[in-house]
């Protein structure tokens, strides 16, 4: 359905107001498409608000926006600052455990937000959180806050991790 709206709303040329349309829809036009009418930050950044389970996880074309994501943010390796992360949104669902472990705290955040994940990206979410190295601090600090900010991660906490935090 959404594949078929963005080929009504795109039958004259792109329109100039793709900003106040659902963001879902963003997902079937391409970053040249939408080059138009703004930048690609601004494309991706409404790119990370829309919800990507509409593409299957492992699909081409949600691959092929998580690369053209890394271009147009000139991410250089597998390190995502806070800023980028911000941007980028659900996207970084999509993003392997290489690139959690690089960045550190810095997408825990976002990670949040994803439905599920794969055994690397769980893996490396561990890793990360079990090395203190993140904005809420090492385990023995945390509080129920943190435990209501972290709350999509929790599945993926292991025993290790949930010894550490406070009663």
């Amino acid at each position: 359905q959404l594949s078929c709206l963005v080929k009504m709303v795109t039958l004259h040329g792109i329109p100039k107001d793709l900003d106040s349309y659902p963001k879902d829809l963003l997902l079937f036009l391409s970053s040249s498409d939408y080059a138009a009418t703004g930048s690609c930050r601004q494309y991706f950044a409404n790119i990370g608000k829309a919800n990507l389970d509409v593409l299957q996880r492992e699909s081409s074309q949600r691959k092929q926006l998580l690369l053209e994501a890394l271009a147009c943010l000139k991410i250089p390796g597998t390190q995502v600052n806070e800023e980028n992360a911000e941007i980028l949104g659900r996207l970084v669902c999509d993003l392997g455990g290489e690139y959690i472990r690089s960045s550190g705290g810095n997408l825990l955040k976002q990670l949040n937000q994803c439905e599920s994940f794969l055994p690397d990206q769980e893996e490396a979410i561990r890793s990360v959180i079990n090395s203190g190295n993140t904005t809420f601090g090492p385990l023995v600090a945390w509080s129920a806050f943190t435990l209501n900010e972290l709350s999509g991660l929790i599945p993926v906490f292991d025993h290790s991790i949930l010894q550490k935090i406070p009663k």
